[in-house]
């Protein structure tokens, strides 16, 4: 790499950087927001669309693994998801001593709907890219979602 080519990637390195850290604040205010309008945790509204995400109900120790919290800490996030409507707790029918957390079609519907006034902006902004452009985003955020959970894991184990 020439000089002038290094000076060019530092500069850009450099505006990742910044523009990464804002675009990261930006969706946590933005998370904050939709979670305090819905009178939820900004955890809790998470785990509702990685539940939404699932294929059917799943055991609280699947929460736990999805949202990186204590198998404790995701009880009591289930607790508050089921005093707001959203989950019910219901016994596996095929291992009656397991416990499946399953969403509540209405409340996620409601939800759903939310998503689909504040979407609209999102789908125009994503229109303005070319197909490989939104390929490449694609691949960017599936690698991001990697390495996020890698060092979410280095933090809580303290190996930072």
């Amino acid at each position: 790499m020439t000089q002038k080519n290094a000076g060019r990637r530092s500069g850009l390195m450099a505006e990742l950087s910044a523009e990464s850290r804002r675009y990261m604040a930006s969706y946590a205010l933005f998370n904050q927001a939709l979670a305090d309008h819905l009178q939820l945790h900004p955890t809790d509204l998470q785990c509702l669309n990685l539940l939404g995400l699932e294929p059917g109900p799943v055991t609280t120790g699947r929460i736990a693994e999805l949202t990186g919290l204590t198998t404790g800490s995701a009880t009591r996030l289930v607790d508050r998801l089921e005093r707001a409507g959203y989950v019910a707790r219901r016994r596996d029918t095929e291992d009656r001593r397991k416990v499946l957390v399953a969403t509540v079609p209405e409340r996620m519907a409601e939800f759903g709907a939310l998503w689909d006034r504040l979407g609209g902006p999102w789908d125009a902004l994503f229109d303005g890219y070319a197909d490989d452009e939104v390929a490449l985003l694609i691949a960017h955020m599936r690698r991001t979602v990697e390495l996020s959970a890698a060092q979410v894991q280095r933090l809580r184990t303290g190996t930072v």
